[in-house]
């Protein structure tokens, strides 16, 4: 369907993600719906496929060892058999799961080493950045660093290649009292989000929801009362959560609460060390998107890339 340098892009492949994009349950499609869909996979293949390359001439493809562990990590939360019963839903093989894994640690490896070693955010630009944006260090309410682990009673995606696992409220209660029997006991508090909680916006952070506003807190009034009788370094037992936040409505998942910090309201100063983290994050985000923007357009511009598929859809279209 495409070249990228006379390496070929097959159809197959396209079909592939074609069919996984439909799920479970696909609707159908008129024939223009498919092709814009088809159309977008094979433009995600094109990119992929440069970036591979370029990774190849620079030696950094991933390898069997970092397939291996990462595949590991993965199939962690399944049994043996429930791991076999995803890849059949999910229509792949160990096989094709292992190439995925090993193309996305291969640009995530060209990434780490063409930019993000790059990039260096200075005292300097934290500075400018704070003076140019002051305000927004005043902070006008009282604000709570909170880390989180849960356990969620509905199905979640379990790896960007593996359809969700089906759950129930009360595995989910189960599973909340196991790990806080475990923290309680003493394991660290991000380890044990690392490994086994459901939110998967900061799990692998440890389950990091950095600093939440006391009014967003509101929104769930079990939680709130629970995390503002804490002490920093404390954390709330078992919570339930429910779809609208709210007693007497549908139980969505558990999850325990730690208290890092509890900030006041007021200025906060470009000495405080946590605003200068942030801003240093922030920096580094921005910079490194706009720089992978900008690498990735360079190596298509200096690519021979052929999309047969889209001359097909022009033919067809000017008949």
């Amino acid at each position: 369907m495409a070249t990228v340098n006379g390496k070929d892009i097959m159809r197959a492949d396209v079909e592939k993600y074609y069919k996984a994009s439909l799920g479970d349950n696909p609707q159908e499609q008129t024939p223009e719906q498919a092709s814009i869909v088809r159309l977008n996979i094979l433009h995600q293949l094109i990119e992929d496929e440069i970036l591979q390359q370029r990774a190849a001439k620079l030696n950094l493809a991933a390898s069997d060892e970092d397939v291996t562990a990462k595949l590991t990590e993965m199939k962690a939360p399944y049994t043996q058999e429930e791991w076999e019963k995803q890849l059949k839903q999910r229509n792949i093989t160990t096989d094709d799961l292992k190439r995925d894994l090993r193309r996305s640690l291969t640009k995530e490896k060209l990434l780490n080493k063409e930019i993000e070693s790059k990039i260096n955010i200075t005292d300097g630009d934290i500075a400018n950045y704070y003076n140019a944006h002051k305000a927004e260090f005043n902070l006008i309410e009282p604000q709570y660093h909170i880390y989180q682990i849960v356990a969620s009673a509905i199905p979640i995606q379990q790896g960007a290649n593996l359809p969700a696992k089906p759950v129930t409220e009360a595995d989910a209660k189960n599973k909340i009292e196991v790990l806080y029997n475990r923290l309680r006991s003493g394991e660290d508090f991000a380890s044990v989000a690392i490994q086994f909680s459901d939110n998967a916006n900061n799990a692998s952070n440890g389950g990091d929801m950095g600093f939440v506003y006391e009014s967003a807190l509101h929104g769930d009034p079990e939680a709130y009362a629970a995390i503002t009788k804490l002490k920093p370094g404390e954390m709330t037992e078992p919570i339930a959560l429910y779809d609208n936040g709210g007693p007497g409505h549908k139980i969505i998942g558990y999850a325990i609460y730690k208290l890092v910090a509890r900030e006041p309201a007021g200025q906060r100063e470009l000495n405080d060390p946590r605003v200068q983290q942030s801003i240093r994050q922030f920096l580094r985000e921005s910079h490194s998107q706009l720089l992978k923007n900008a690498y990735l357009e360079k190596l298509h511009d200096e690519a021979v890339v052929r999309n047969y598929f889209a001359d097909q859809i022009l033919k067809n279209g000017a008949q």
